[in-house]
């Protein structure tokens, strides 16, 4: 997966994704995610943002070093929120 190559664990993965299974918390993502652009995706200083937020969410503690990867992986994915094949493509890796 290409996560792991970014040094993301798959326990930590995981992890995020049994918590949002749970419904108001996939909610609150939704809202916080709700009109973010490529650009927002592409700038780092907001990526730490999102990723501080949705840690805050899930109520997890990441590191700096953790926050750096998901931050890193996120930029260097050049996500366009707009675009299906970019969504089934993050859909994909994360099943």
């Amino acid at each position: 997966m290409s996560y792991q190559k970014y040094g993301i664990s798959p326990q930590l993965v995981e992890r995020i994704k049994t918590k949002m299974k749970n419904p108001a918390a996939k909610e609150r993502i939704k809202v916080l995610l709700d009109g973010v652009t490529k650009s927002d995706l592409q700038s780092s200083a907001k990526v730490r943002r999102l990723v501080k937020s949705s840690a805050a969410i899930l109520n997890e503690k990441f590191s700096a070093a953790e926050e750096d990867k998901f931050v890193k992986f996120v930029v260097d994915q050049k996500i366009d929120p707009n675009n299906t094949l970019h969504l089934i493509k993050l859909w994909g890796m994360f099943r």
